[in-house]
Formats: structure tokens, sequence, C-alpha cells
């Protein structure tokens, strides 16, 4: 049995080792606070297509093959915690509440269509047909039909149970790697060293600072900080069908139903360093521009908001593979798709642990376009074979 640590306790950390535990290897994960870093914070959106960035095609790619994980992703931990996640389908409404936001949305729609991808160009009228509770004043919408959300903290909260049953062991502890003769042999926490064969770094933003204290950060930084701040209204349940991403006069913003009444809105993208603050200006932007689009918010209750880091790296798309260190993976840098992504990179962590081929799609994203050299294929299986 293959024993695996995972340094990071977030939606993908916990996705890795629940994966992990549930293909026979023994997992320890390190984290002081499990669950309650950015994946704390998110809205929970699995919607690619909504985040389409023309010069981030593996972001896409990889993103596209993780939603089509999730519903069966969803099922196995639904039936492993014995409770739902919130797991919505009723896709996604991109809307412009000017003219200038309705020609930028066009030339969102425009791309789109040159990808080859499906979506449905509405006007004032029928765009506020699918969603009653979006003001007059929306002059158009895209509706994107494929692309869901799930609730974050009931994934979390399901992840942790999961992963006891499947018998992962959570160490709520600060960890620091720990080597022998160059190559990771485990994590060292307050209560001792836990022995690895395999380690997987998947601490988010502070990724660097784990591998920085044991001397493998090369110098260089791999992920940075980008602050989101993000607000919780609860109200009565059903005034959106839909999530809805909007622009309101250049400004973007987005919201997220959930059943029980709650709407997730968000979320600022600020390159402030390690600055959780809530400010008066990032709220006071997000509530006006959630407004502005549905009034009907007006009468919600604020009943949470939260600052929260997500990892970020030079290309935005995540770091996902082997190191030049035996012994260590990276799963991290998902940015604004950890939630989106956390299926896909289980499945590659998993089969990158196990020896097992993964694909181009996983290749591409390995920490060895950043000059980092990946080992030669097989090398971990003949490691581990041998341990």
């Amino acid at each position: 049995m293959t024993r695996v640590a995972v340094v990071g306790g977030g939606v993908v950390g916990l996705s890795c080792a629940w994966w992990l535990a549930r293909s026979g290897c023994s997992v320890d994960v390190v984290d002081p606070a499990p669950g309650q870093g950015a994946s704390y914070a998110a809205a929970g959106m699995l919607a690619p297509l909504s985040e389409v960035v023309p010069t981030e095609d593996h972001v896409l790619r990889f993103g596209l093959h993780s939603l089509q994980l999730w519903p069966a992703f969803a099922e196995a931990l639904e039936t492993d915690w014995g409770s739902g996640i919130g797991l919505r389908r009723g896709g996604t409404l991109l809307v412009a509440h000017d003219v200038g936001d309705a020609e930028e949305l066009q030339r969102f729609a425009t791309l789109l269509a040159r990808e080859g991808f499906e979506a449905t160009c509405l006007g004032s009228r029928a765009v506020r047909d699918l969603e009653p509770a979006l003001s007059p004043r929306v002059v158009s919408g895209l509706h994107l039909r494929g692309e869901h959300s799930v609730d974050n903290r009931a994934v979390v909260r399901a992840l942790l149970s999961a992963c006891a049953r499947a018998g992962v062991r959570v160490h709520r502890h600060a960890g620091s790697l720990v080597l022998d003769c160059d190559r990771v042999v485990g994590v060292r926490t307050e209560n001792g060293l836990t022995h690895a064969e395999v380690v997987v770094v998947a601490a988010g933003h502070r990724s660097d600072e784990v591998l920085a204290a044991a001397g493998l950060d090369g110098g260089r930084r791999l992920v940075r900080s980008v602050k989101g701040q993000i607000l919780r209204l609860d109200g009565t349940p059903g005034l959106l069908r839909h999530t809805v991403r909007a622009r309101v006069a250049g400004e973007q913003v987005y919201l997220v139903p959930r059943d029980s009444g709650e709407v997730v809105v968000g979320a600022t993208s600020e390159d402030v360093g390690d600055d959780t603050r809530l400010t008066a200006e990032g709220i006071h932007r997000l509530l006006q521009a959630a407004l502005t689009v549905v009034p009907g918010l007006a009468d919600h209750e604020l009943s949470d908001a939260v600052a929260r880091l997500r990892p970020a790296t030079p290309d935005n798309a995540p770091v996902i593979g082997p190191t030049t260190t035996p012994g260590l993976l990276l799963a991290t840098g998902h940015f604004r798709g950890g939630v989106l992504m956390a299926p896909a990179t289980a499945h590659a962590v998993t089969a990158l642990v196990q020896g097992a081929p993964t694909s181009p799609l996983v290749e591409a994203l390995a920490p060895a376009r950043f000059g980092r050299p990946t080992p030669a294929a097989g090398r971990y299986a003949t490691a581990l074979d041998q341990s």
C-alpha cells in the first residue's frame, strides 16, 4: 500500500486525498485549518466557459474535462457522505446592463462560436423571461446551458467526512517537508514525522512557502496570491434560477443561488499580496453591481463577507505533476477554478502516484513548463516498487 501525504486541505487537497484513499493508498492530510482558505470563500461555480480567456487554452480544456467528471464525482461524494452538496444544473446566464456591456458580451459570444461552443444569445425580453428577477434595464444575455454550480462549503464538509470514512488521517497542524538524500520522505508536524513515499503539495497560495522552507523553490516564485472579497446574502428561496454573471458599466459580478435562498455575490480580484482585509470599497462595488442587475436582492440579509487568497501561476493555469525532487508532486495554482478542477486534479494525481499514464491535458500543466523538468515517465512507479 503506497503511503501518500497531502500538504493542504482545501477542496483540491481533500479531493486528491479522498480519491487516493479510494484507490487503495494510505493517505495523510496536513493542514492547520482544512477547508478554511480559498475553498471556504469560493462560490462553487462549475463554469469553464464563462471565464474563457483567449490566452488560457489549457485552463479552458482542463476545466471542461473536469466539468464532465463532476456529476459522477458528486454522486460518489454524496454516497460516501450521505447527504447532498447542492449540485445545480440550471446553467449560467451572462447578462449585459448597457450598450457597451452588450458589445463586450457579443464579442464574447463570437469568441465562443469561433471555438465551437454553443451559447444562446438572448434579447432583453427573452433573458428576463428566463430569469424574471433581472432588472428591466438588462439589454441582452447569453445562456450557457452546460454549466453547473455546487455549494462549496457543503463540498468541503462532504470531503472531510468522506476522507474520514475512507481512512484518511487529517493532521490539523502546519507541516514541513522532510528530505533524505534529496528525496522527499514525509511531512513533519508538531506531533512528529508522517512518513510518505509520495508527498503532494496542494497548499494553494502557501505552496511556495512550503517549497521554500525545504529549499525546493529554486529561488523562483511559482504561485502568487490574488485576493478575492465575496459576499453571501440570505433571502427567500427561488429569487434566481440560474447563476448570473453580469457586466455593469464594465464592472463584473456574479450571483450564484443556493436552494436555501442564499445568493453568493463575488468577487473582487486584487493583486495586493497577502492582504485579507475586507474593504468598504470592495463590498460597495459588489453590492452596487449586484443590486443594479437583480434589484430584488435589496431585501436580502448580508449574512457573510469574507476575503481569501487565490493561488495564481504566471500563466493562470494550475501546476499538476512531478518535480525534479523524487517523491514530490505538485497540485496547486488553480486560481479561480479550484472547485471546478478538483475532480480532474484528483484523477491526475492518483494516476501519477500509481505510475499510470496521464493525458496530454495533464502533461501540459506539469511544473516543467516553468523550467522545472519532469522526471522520466515511470520514475515514481519504479521508486515505489523498490521501497
